[in-house]
This record gives structure tokens, sequence and C-alpha cells, in this order.
């Protein structure tokens, strides 16, 4: 079965510009294919756009402007959405992704992976943002994050590898009581059948992950994609060639790390000092 679409916090907004786009385009005569071969995009990513399904990125709204000969209503439309209520437009396009994601091997270095966070460990990372970000907006983010974690409970669920730096389970973030219940949380995530979970010990001198952490992504089309994250955007690797890098990293980085078992005997080990 085929999973929901992940919900939206800027569905609405969607919507409404995904609406302005469709009355523009049927105003100059043109179908949905027409518009995209105008621009270089598929007719059923216009579609999307229209049905509010996919976010209206400045740059493609720049294009729809021109075909469509507007004076920059669509680039407006797409620049100006709610600060309080919007998705950063750099994750919407990995976000789609991973909802629907065949399988998933994610290293990490600084925090534990969304997918894996408890509320309270979530509200912690997001506390300690730099500038500070209010109740609501935190609100909001957790809601977001805790949504995305829909995935791990889909009739047929992605298969996840997840290997971390050991610095982040020795990271107490907001204090013991949250550090403990989030090492817990990991230690009852390995007893998913479809999830392995991997330390890198610091004790290692080789490290194949310096350059920092990244995600491999298998599409339901069975297309394997590189994502990784700098502090104010993202780079989506779709190129062979560097998608074939990532993957040779994270299969060393798998030999480097502590295996399942031993990866789960020191969450208990730790767990036992409590």
């Amino acid at each position: 079965m085929a999973p929901k679409k992940r919900p939206r916090p800027n569905a609405t907004t969607m919507k409404m510009v995904g609406a302005q786009v469709a009355v523009c385009r049927v105003a100059k005569h043109l179908t949905q294919k027409q518009l995209g071969d105008l621009i270089g995009l598929h007719s059923e990513t216009v579609a999307s756009i229209e049905q509010g399904r996919r976010v209206l990125m400045p740059d493609v709204a720049e294009l729809m402007d021109r075909a469509l000969g507007l004076p920059g209503v669509l680039t407006v439309a797409a620049t100006q959405m709610p600060q309080v209520d919007v998705t950063p437009p750099w994750v919407e396009e990995y976000l789609d992704l991973e909802f629907r994601a065949l399988a998933l091997s994610w290293y990490d270095t600084l925090v534990v992976p969304g997918l894996l966070q408890t509320d309270d460990y979530a509200r912690a990372v997001f506390g300690c943002r730099i500038p500070a970000m209010g109740e609501v907006e935190i609100d909001l983010q957790i809601t977001n994050r805790m949504q995305r974690q829909q995935i791990l409970t889909r009739p047929i669920p992605p298969v996840l590898s997840f290997i971390l730096w050991e610095p982040i389970i020795r990271t107490r973030i907001s204090g013991d009581e949250v550090y403990w219940k989030q090492m817990q949380h990991l230690r009852t995530c390995m007893d998913r059948p479809t999830m392995s979970i991997q330390i890198l010990p610091l004790s290692r001198d080789t490290h194949a992950g310096l350059d920092g952490p990244f995600i491999l992504l298998e599409t339901p089309e069975r297309q394997v994609l590189g994502y990784s994250e700098t502090q104010q955007g993202s780079h989506l690797v779709s190129d062979p060639n560097e998608v074939g890098i990532l993957t040779q990293r994270y299969g060393m980085l798998r030999s480097q790390a502590l295996n399942v078992d031993a990866t789960r005997d020191l969450l208990d080990q730790l767990l036992g000092e409590r």
C-alpha cells in the first residue's frame, strides 16, 4: 500500500499559490503540458504545483512569470509565504522523497537524526538554535518532525540504516532526563526489524565521514539519491558519480562502526549507568 501524502504545515498557502498558477495558465490558453514544455517541467509537476501538493520554488516561479507574461506575480507569491507557516523551500523536495522512500542510509555526527528523536529531545535541539526560536515556532517544528516519523509505522516501512558518531550519544542536550529518555528510545528502535543503528566510536583511528553528515535515499523508482544540509541550505544529489562516492563512504563507515550487536551492548551499558 502506498503511503498517504505527508501533511504539510503550509498546505493552505501552497493551494492558494497553486490556484494562482492555474488561473494564470488558463488565462493564456495553455495546458499543463504546454506550460511545462515552456519552462522545462513535466506536466505532472505543473499539476502538483497547481493542486498545492508541491511547493512553487522561486526559480520555477520566475520561469512561469516569463512564460505567462506576468510582472513577477508568481515570484512574489513563492518568496513571500508566511514565515511561521513554511517549511524552508530547500527542504521540501527532500521531505517528499523521504516520505515515499524505500530505504534510507543516514550518517550523522552532532544530534540524533530527526526520524529517531523523542519529542523532548527535538524541543531541546530547536531550543539551542541561534537566533532563538519562539515557542510557537518550536511547537510547529516539533509537530512537523513527529509527522515525519509516520514513515516508521507505514504498512511496509522503509529499510533504515543509521550510523551515529559517538559524541551524539554522549552529549546530554537539555539535561539528564531528556538524555536518558532519548537513549532508551534509540535502544527501543533497534528492535524494529527493518532498522539498524550503529555507533562509530571515538576510539577509531580512521574515519570515512569527516566531510560531514549525509543521507542516501532510494526512491520507489529504485533511484538512489544523496542529500546533505548546510546551515542555510541543502544539496540533493542525483548524479551517479557523486552518489557513487557517497555510497562508497557509507559502506566504509559501516565497516568502521560498531556492528549492530555491539551497538546494542553499548546502549545497554549506558542505560545501566543511570
